[in-house]
Parts: structure tokens; sequence; C-alpha cells
């Protein structure tokens, strides 16, 4: 048996018609390898597509294509091709001929080959994919996860048809249940034995069972077998050690198929006094609310892009995410297994209500069960997993028979996994819109009325969502909803983590997504509510759409504000971390909120829009950077802000005290000083009772700017799983971030390697990040290379005017397959990237 990587050898194209075809139309193939998007190659304009919801990005259909050859062999074998996320409305077809569909766009799904295959010639497998005003925020469409061709025996084990549980587990010993699917392609009645092994997180073999199996023709049977393990080390967010499963199908005299199969051994206990227990220890979610695409990839799911996401946001104070709204790709399940990343596994945006003209809900009624059972199926035997999300902000959940939705959703869930735990995203707001709608006309004339416009204006708006959240109305209307749950998960609902402790006493709340200038006052709200688990911002990460979401809105001759903003912007701007990795101030916020940070951090507003009239949207932070370098602003004012868990702060600027605030629990964490800007050294100085507990210093930029580049691996694999990513900034000889003076860079690859994507984190940028040169935003960009074989890379950095750097990494052939299924491309550990607060 054999499952390998099928992500080379394909092309992509406009989908064509037969007619079109017939009168020479050509496609414009072009040779990719995936995971891929390709409609993240498409123009964007002011008029494309839905526009801010999507990034202004155009409509499109899309085939792609790969030729194979088949052996004679094969006509013994059962041959198949597991694609593991195909956006969207996806219709295969090999040798020309329907083979399948699947409308999801984020569902893994099997391909059987054997019908249509033509043994001893080269074969082909198209599929047509599209996206057209399907969804709220940009999508992609493309083969946009890893595709996976598997060769097996008649008789052979059944692809990722091994589940593993761990249903009793103390100090002295685990139990490790498996249960193995054996299929009988054959024409007659096999009987073999399936050996199973444990491998230990070091690599010892630390049990073993063998087992006989009979299977008539045409048969598929379940072996199950119990296997235990002395002094079992657990799996956790601090120490995730894996265990695998080595299953292997004998014969008499052979191995007639193998598979390897990684699982962490861990317990799992809810209730509303000690909240969520990982191996008996209460943990408090620090949760990330995060799309599926990867910024300068677009939608393209690639091993090594997944999981530096999971590791900044894990550097940055995480410790779980929630994919929203879509279920997680593999290679970042694999990821957060391996770095020790918690998981709430989200299913749909949508079930049967629209919110886009032609979303998933004209396919969920028929297809919702099986796109469970795919979720469920990919997520079974990942530690990470803690949590299934059966939807997000249905309009169905405030009413009691559109409602039932989500408990024929959640006892799906459960009829195939009974070892983990069910919540929903259930805003309240949407579940009672009508009810609500005369409460917000009456808001709108109070703000409208009000004189304070601008941030205060912003709160207002979030604490009028939570006040809506927490009234009878609501409360009457989402009682069912929340009843079918494991975990009551509420979007924008934090005014009622104290209400329902009295109301609901078995209620436990997950608070599924709030406002990121919520996080003080909900943390306090998480650690003091033993039945709140914890407390996922909206959003960790950056993403590509409803675009300006969190952006603050500079009013100019009477501007009103809106949601989202006009082109050029791209990205929502509502993440702790930017679309090419950098973390935002909010990021050093949110962690010192989270307890997790001693140094305060220095975030200074731009001076340029000091006093200027302005809109903070619900999801904006302040527009604020993590340098002292203003050339054009000497003698301007701003204001700085300090984060500080100290009681108090002081500023220094070249030695000169600009005075004491308070910081701390009891100020928000926050201290803000006037300040008048002039070159130098600014110092905050965190305090407790008058003895000094941490300093952190910004130096302004000065002499020549230097362009500096490195590679954040210096050693790469060679499989489609690959990447280097080479960070770009403009520092001065001493190290200083020189965030105010721009540059357009030019990269340049040498080697066995493409380079695919050069940007930075602008939000409202116009140029490409496949035309290899892009200008710096706040003195940062990113360059990411994809490897096309093993040797040197070398990658060359330009700037006019600046000497040019070069950056060299390694490509080696893998000693194992990484291109196999959940499996990732190795690396050297990653280079010390340069923080904001600490240039010097």
């Amino acid at each position: 048996m054999t499952s390998s990587s099928f992500n080379h050898g394909w092309t992509v194209g406009p989908k064509t018609s037969i007619y079109a075809a017939l009168q020479g139309a050509s496609s414009d193939a072009t040779e990719v390898t995936l995971p891929h998007d390709a409609q993240f190659a498409l123009e964007r304009s002011p008029s494309a597509g839905e526009g801010p919801h999507n990034g202004y990005f155009p409509s499109g259909a899309f085939t792609y294509a790969k030729r194979f050859d088949v052996p004679e062999s094969y006509r013994t074998k059962r041959v198949s091709i597991e694609f593991q996320g195909a956006y969207r409305d996806a219709v295969v077809f090999v040798n020309d001929v329907f083979a399948a569909q699947r409308p999801n766009g984020y569902s893994t799904f099997t391909v059987d080959l054997d019908p249509f295959l033509r043994y001893g010639e080269t074969n082909t497998v198209t599929v047509d994919v599209r996206a057209h005003e399907d969804s709220r925020w940009y999508t992609g469409s493309g083969l946009h996860r890893d595709v996976v061709l598997h060769v097996r025996e008649l008789v052979h084990l059944v692809p990722n048809g091994v589940r593993v549980t761990t249903p009793d587990v103390d100090e002295e010993r685990a139990v490790v249940e498996v249960a193995t699917d054996v299929r009988n392609a054959s024409l007659s009645t096999s009987t073999l034995a399936l050996r199973t092994g444990l491998r230990a997180p070091g690599g010892a073999d630390v049990a073993v069972d063998v087992a006989p199996v009979t299977l008539r023709a045409g048969e598929v049977v379940t072996v199950r077998q119990r296997l235990y393990v002395d002094s079992p080390v657990r799996w956790d967010v601090e120490d995730p050690a894996l265990y695998t499963v080595t299953s292997a199908l004998e014969d008499v005299l052979d191995v007639v198929d193998t598979a390897e199969t990684r699982f962490g051994i861990r317990t799992l206990q809810l209730d509303p006094r000690r909240g969520l227990r990982l191996n008996g220890r209460t943990v408090k979610l620090r949760g990330a609310c995060i799309h599926h695409d990867n910024g300068l990839l677009g939608a393209a799911a690639v091993g090594a892009a997944e999981e530096r996401r999971v590791r900044i946001l894990k550097e940055a104070g995480f410790n779980a995410v929630r994919s929203s709204h879509n279920p997680i790709s593999q290679a970042m399940l694999d990821a957060c297994d391996r770095l020790g990343m918690l998981v709430v596994d989200e299913l749909t945006d949508v079930w049967t209500v629209s919110k886009s003209s032609h979303d998933y809900s004209l396919a969920f009624p028929e297809w919702w069960e099986r796109d469970v059972e795919a979720m469920v199926a990919k997520d079974y035997n990942h530690p990470s997993v803690i949590m299934y999300s059966i939807g997000n902000e249905n309009p169905e959940n405030g009413d009691g028979l559109a409602g039932q939705w989500g408990r024929a959703l959640a006892e799906k869930v459960r009829a195939l996994d009974e070892t983990r735990y069910v919540t929903n995203g259930v805003n309240g707001f949407v579940a009672a819109l009508a009810e609500v709608a005369e409460m917000m006309q009456a808001h709108a004339a109070a703000a409208a009325a009000a004189e304070d416009q601008g941030v205060n204006g912003a709160m207002n708006a979030g604490d009028f969502m939570n006040q809506v959240s927490a009234s009878p109305q609501v409360t009457a209307k989402t009682a069912e909803a929340f009843s079918v749950l494991d975990v009551a998960g509420m979007n924008y609902g934090d005014a009622r983590y104290a209400m329902d402790r009295d109301l609901y006493p078995n209620r436990i709340i997950l608070g599924t997504e709030t406002f990121p200038s919520h996080i003080a006052v909900n943390w306090g709200l998480v650690e003091e509510f033993d039945h709140v688990l914890g407390d996922f911002t909206w959003t960790g990460w950056d993403y590509l759409g409803e675009a300006g979401a969190g952006r603050i809105t500079y009013l100019e001759d009477g501007e009103q504000p809106t949601f989202e903003a006009g082109f050029p912007w791209l990205t929502a701007w509502t993440g702790d971390v930017d679309v090419t990795g950098h973390r935002r101030p909010v990021s050093y916020y949110r962690e010192t909120v989270f307890g997790l940070r001693d140094e305060p951090y220095i975030a200074v507003q731009r001076p340029e829009n000091h006093g200027r009239p302005s809109f903070a949207g619900q999801w904006a932070w302040s527009d604020t950077v993590g340098g002292w370098s203003w050339p054009d602003a000497v003698g301007k004012e701003t204001t700085v802000e300090v984060y500080s868990t100290a009681e108090e702060v002081e500023l220094e600027l070249n030695g000169r005290s600009l005075g004491r605030r308070p910081a701390g629990r009891a100020h928000a964490f926050l201290a803000t000083f006037e300040v008048v800007v002039e070159p130098g050294t600014l110092v905050a100085i965190a305090r407790d009772a008058g003895s000094e507990r941490g300093r952190t210093v910004l130096r302004s930029a000065t002499g020549d700017t230097v362009l500096t580049a490195w590679a954040e691996d210096t050693r790469i694999g060679t499989d489609s799983a690959a990447l280097a990513f080479v960070p770009i900034e403009l520092r001065d000889a001493a190290g200083s971030l020189v965030h105010a003076a721009d540059r357009r860079v030019h990269v340049l690859v040498e080697g066995p390697a493409n380079l695919v994507a050069v940007g930075s984190g602008r939000p409202d940028q116009r140029e490409r990040f496949d035309s290899g040169t892009s200008e710096t935003y706040d003195g940062r960009a990113l360059a990411i290379v994809r490897p096309t074989g093993p040797g040197t890379i070398t990658v060359t950095v330009a700037a006019e005017g600046l000497a040019p750097v070069t950056v060299t990494v390694r490509v080696e052939a893998e000693e194992r397959s990484t291109d196999a299924p959940g499996a990732t491309a190795g690396s050297s550990r990653p280079a010390p990237m340069p923080t904001a607060t600490t240039p010097a």
C-alpha cells in the first residue's frame, strides 16, 4: 500500500465551455503545485466580485488537470484520490468521465478511480471549481489543500480508517483502544492478521497486539484492539507528546498493507465548577478565531504556512484556535498536535438561511450529514481537537422549529465521536433580529445625537450588542439552541456570563467570538467565573476580505463611517497578527492582559493623525506602531500608549521624566501619555509599590538606512509542504526600525525554487503579491519561496539607494516521506525575529 502526495504536475486555467473549446478557445493553463488558489491570481478592481466582502476579487471558474501514468499492475489494486479541500462545487472527471462531485469547499472527500482507469496508459484527472458570491469573506478557489493518491492491494486497510481513543488514563497506565477498518475488495474470502503496535514519543515500541480477521468478498469489518501503556506521557499544550499506532495487515508470508497514525494520550473533563480540565488541570482558553487563508498565499493551505501560523499564534500567548467558519485543514491540525494548540473545529457559517447570494445554504440540507462525517473523520485522532462547533451566528437559533437543525447536527456529531464536546457560535443579536429591530433604531438615533463620536461611539455600539444579547428576548429565543450543546458558545455575549450563572446554573459558556478591545474586561470575567471556559478574539490573524472591518476611519468633511472599506482595501485589519506574521501592538496588549508578559510595551499613535476626528469600529485597535522614528513629526504632539500589568508606568524621553500614570488591572493595563515628538530614546518603566519591575526602550533610527533580511528556516525539505519565509526590514546600523520611511524592495531568487509571494501587512495595498516587488509597510515586508528540488536557494533583496542583502537556504531531500498525509517539511529552528519594542 502506498499513500503519496499528488500535489505535483497539475495545470490550472479558466474553465471553458465545450462550445468555446470547439471554436478553438484556449484555457491558458499554467503549471502549478498544490495546494493552490487560482482566484488569488485574478486582478482586483473596485467593481469586482462582492466588493469589500471578498477583498474586491472577481468571481471565477477554473479547471485543474493532471496527467499520470497507470501501470498494468494497478489492475489488481484499488486506486483512489483524496481531496482535502476543493473550493467550491468541485466536479471531478477521470479520463473525461464524471467521477464525483462535492459542493463543500472545505470537506475532505475520496474518489475511487478504478472504474475509469486505462491500465498501461497515461490517464487524466480534471477538477472544475468555482467561486461566485458565495461567502462573506475571501474564500479563494481551487485545490487549496493537499491531494493524496492511495494505491492499495485488494485486501487493505481503509484509508484513514484507524480510530484511536484513550478511554481510561491514570498515572500508572493508559488504555488505548484502536478500531481499524479492513476492506476485502477481492472475489474470495480472506483470513489475515492485523498487527497493531504503539510507539512512544521517543520512538520506543511500548505495546503490540495481533488479531486475526476473516473477511468475506466485498466486506468491510472493524477490528477492535485494546493495548496498554505503562507510565503514559500525556499530550498537553505545554508538552504535546505524540504516540504512533503502527498497523500492519499480514498474510502468512507477506505484509499486505501498513499505516501509521499519530495520536495523543490525554483526558478531557467538563463541568461548571471546574470548567474545562485537560489531564485533570483546569485550562482557560486563550483563543484566536482564524480564517483559512494564508495571507500572501491566498487560500493555499501549504503545510509550512499552516505550521508557521500556529507557531506565531502560540508565541503570542494563544493556546487555542477556532476555525471560523469552516473545518480546519489537516495540515494545520497536524501543526496544532505537534505544537500544543487546542482546536475548536467549526463546520459551517450557514445552515438553511443564506448570508450571501449563492452560499452553501443551497447545498446544506442535502449534504450536511456527509460534511459532519468528513469533519469528524478528519479530526478523530487529533489530540488538539477538544470541541466541534456546529455553526456560526445562524438565525435559525432563534426559532424552535428552525433551530432543530442545531439538535440534528449536535446528535450527528455525538453519534460519530463521544469523546469531545459540542458547541455553536450563537449570536443572540442575530437570533432575535426581529425583536431587537426597535432597540437598534433607538440606539442609532441616540448615537447620532451624541456629541462624542469616535472610539467611545464604537464602544457604545459594542456595548449595545451586549445589551441585546442579555435581554429577556434573547434569553427566551436562544434557550433551546443552547440546551442542545455541551458548551454554550456566545458571540459578543459577554454580558450573559454573570447572569447565566444564576439563570442556568448548569450552563457552561465559551466566548466563541469577542471584540478585541474588550479583552481586559472579558478576561477578567473568564478568570472570575469557573463556568466560563475562555475567550476567542476576532481575530488572532488578519485575513483577506471583509475589508477594513477593523480599521479606524478618519472622518473628513462630514464623512460617515461604514462597516467595510472602499477599494483598494484588501484585509479585514482585525488581527492581532498581520497577514505577514508580524505581531501588531494589540497582540502585546493581549499578552499583557493574559498575564504572560512582564515587560511593558510601548505603542505610539501615528503623529500625522493626532487630533483628527475619527471613528473606530468595534473590531478596531488604536492606530499605533511599536517604534519611535518619526522624522517628519518632530515637534508635533502624539499619544503614547504603554501596556503593563504593573501598578504604574513612568515614561522617560531622552532622560527626562514625562510623568507617571497608573496601569495594571484596575486601569485596563493601559497608561497613556501626550508626548511631543523628538528624536532619541523613549523608555517605559513599570513599577509596583515604587520598585521597578521592568522597562522597555525604543530608540529613534539615525544615520543611513540598512536593508535587512533573514531566513526563518535555513534548512527546508523538498516536498510540497515546504516554504522558506524571508522577513525584510528597514533598520539603522544599530538595529532601530525605520518605520516611517517605507521603500520599494525587489526580490530575486536563484536556485531550485520559485518566488511565490512578496508583500507587506498593509491592509489597503493595491499591488499584487506575485510581482516580485513590494513597498514595505511600517518598515517591513515578507518574501515567500517554494522549493522545486534539492540544492541551495539564494534570495537577494534590493532597494534603491541601499546595499542589497543575500540570504541562503539549503533544500534537503527528506529521509522520510514528508509528502505522505499528516507529515510536514523538516526545517531548522527558526531564527529569532527582532521585536518592535526592543529594536536595539
